[in-house]
């Protein structure tokens, strides 16, 4: 019953890991030795066609992607330990609301940012993508920082894996933002004695 993550240091691969660990699920850590920006060996889409980390392979031998696809599966097969609401209640409704707009508008914006030639046929006009992404992650960071009341979770007093993935992208963001909620929480993230050794690995003292 071991799981085996694919995963490559500091990419958003990071809070599936984190999410495991906090699972205290058994896993094999596999990391790829390329930076992230780079694009992973082509050899790598027999494992993921779409060649990107985290990849964790289940214990039945099937294979999860998607970040926030990993980290609810996760939540939803140790629900002993907390990492999401109980399904059916709406603090659950809540979680899966922030998650898919965490993956559809911040997460997506990174992309945007980091890779803009797949956003365009206009060789020319990369840096244009580039800052639309930063003006767009920026804006939906906003709505996150609005929704973290009372905190200092975005559910509440309980950190979920939400929390995880939010703090994550929010110290990958490259614009100007007053976030105080956000950035408080990101600092309760680091700190976690079981996340906190993860991202220094990750993200060093960021």
């Amino acid at each position: 019953m071991t799981y085996r993550l694919y995963n490559r240091v500091g990419s958003g691969g990071f809070v599936t890991e984190a999410a495991l660990a906090l699972a205290e699920a058994p896993y094999e850590l596999e990391e790829l030795e390329s930076k992230p920006g780079t694009p992973l060996p082509d050899s790598f889409r027999a494992t993921n066609p779409w060649r990107q980390v985290p990849t964790l392979i289940l214990p039945d031998g099937s294979t999860l992607t998607e970040t926030a696809a990993t980290l609810i599966h996760i939540a939803a097969c140790f629900p002993d330990k907390g990492l999401a609401p109980p399904p059916g209640t709406p603090e659950h409704a809540a979680f899966l609301r922030w998650m898919v707009f965490t993956n559809v508008n911040v997460y997506e914006a990174v992309l945007r940012r980091s890779y803009p030639a797949r956003y365009t046929t206009d060789a020319g006009n990369l840096e244009a993508v580039q800052e639309a992404a930063i003006a767009r992650m920026g804006d939906a960071l906003a709505v996150l920082e609005n929704a973290i009341d009372p905190g200092p979770f975005l559910l509440g007093e309980s950190m979920s894996v939400a929390d995880i993935y939010v703090a994550m992208l929010f110290i990958w963001f490259r614009g100007e933002i007053d976030a105080p909620r956000l950035t408080a929480m990101a600092e309760r993230v680091r700190q976690h004695p079981l996340v906190g050794p993860i991202w220094r690995r990750h993200f060093g003292d960021r």
